[in-house]
């Protein structure tokens, strides 16, 4: 399905259509060769805003991108500074100054659709992807609508979750997970505890020297512009159910529960249900929307609106991330 074409002030048009039928994502693309992407960003900004606001999700499609520093003024020209990596979950490279590799797992992982740093309680607004390299086989980026899938999440799981809430514990470094030094940037312990006193995060240091911390977030957030709800968490990704049983009993075999590189307990500290995020595991993979990159592709998501995620890939891949527009809410509300 085509909307009305857009037309830009050079005369240049470009078609907005859905891509097999699901409104996420909306497709943009040039209707001539040539036209380059810059020129949708510093031009068209309402637009784009009004049917991401609506989608949740546009795959500009067919432009020219001159590489990285491209992508990066694209992402730059919707007029809010392009964040850091703070508190990352996931190894990335940073690419250049906003812009970091796409998470770097082994290419035979699969990443599990998630809302980036949804197991915070700040969160860019926006994110997107640039395809410089598309794998030869596999490597897609799964998305889904986080608004379907609070719709679809059964209503007994959703209020049983909101009830009790849900607290992340992480468990930096010893050859487990990414040190502390390098998700905080920094060496200094005092910076680590400011960081982490001013985003409600408790942490402790262990005897060995490394890091333990403990937040409590939400389950749902609503938008703060289309006020929709939203599942919003990283439960299903975090939780040690979400480990193949082989590596999950290899790290229980090598650390207690409570030193597992990361995990996730109810707020109060009691153990979340395997089944209970199994259902949740189902729902995403239902709606979940499927495509094949192509080289040049960049894919523009409200981070609350959409998830993200990763397929296994062979040969190479290399899709660059940028992020903006920082949103926080409290533990009652917008902060």
């Amino acid at each position: 399905m085509l909307t009305r074409p857009q037309v830009n002030a050079r005369g240049d048009s470009f078609a907005i259509r859905t891509l097999g039928g699901s409104e996420l994502p909306l497709v943009v693309s040039p209707e001539r060769e040539g036209v380059s992407l810059l020129d949708v960003a510093t031009r068209h900004v309402a637009t784009a805003d009004h049917h991401l606001s609506d989608s949740g999700g546009m795959l500009f499609r067919g432009f020219d991108v001159a590489g990285v520093d491209a992508f990066r003024a694209f992402a730059a020209g919707f007029g809010k500074p392009l964040l850091g990596y703070e508190f990352g979950s996931t190894p990335r490279s940073k690419v250049s100054e906003g812009v970091y590799s796409s998470t770097e797992y082994p290419a035979h992982q699969h990443i599990p659709l998630h809302n980036e740093q949804a197991y915070c309680r700040k969160w860019p607004m926006r994110i997107w992807f640039y395809c410089a390299i598309s794998a030869p086989e596999g490597g897609e980026t799964p998305i889904a609508d986080s608004r379907e899938v609070y719709r679809r999440v059964p209503i007994r799981v959703r209020e049983r979750l909101i009830e009790r809430g849900l607290m992340y514990v992480r468990n930096f470094g010893g050859g487990l997970d990414v040190p502390w030094p390098e998700v905080f940037d920094t060496t200094d312990r005092a910076k680590v505890e400011a960081y982490c006193k001013q985003e409600g995060i408790v942490c402790e240091w262990k005897d060995d020297g490394e890091l333990r911390t403990r937040q409590v977030c939400q389950v749902v957030a609503r938008h703060p512009q289309t006020r929709a709800w939203c599942w919003f968490n990283q439960a299903h990704l975090f939780h040690v159910s979400g480990l193949e049983a082989e590596v999950r009993s290899a790290l229980l075999d090598a650390v207690d529960p409570e030193d597992l590189p990361r995990n996730v307990y109810y707020a109060d500290g009691g153990v979340i249900e395997d089944s209970l995020l199994d259902e949740v595991r189902g729902v995403l993979d239902e709606v979940k929307v499927v495509f094949p990159w192509l080289p040049g592709d960049v894919l523009m998501l409200d981070n609350m609106l959409s998830a993200h995620g990763r397929t296994p890939f062979k040969g190479p891949r290399r899709i660059v991330v940028a992020m903006a527009d920082a949103y926080s809410e409290g533990p009652t509300g917008p902060a």
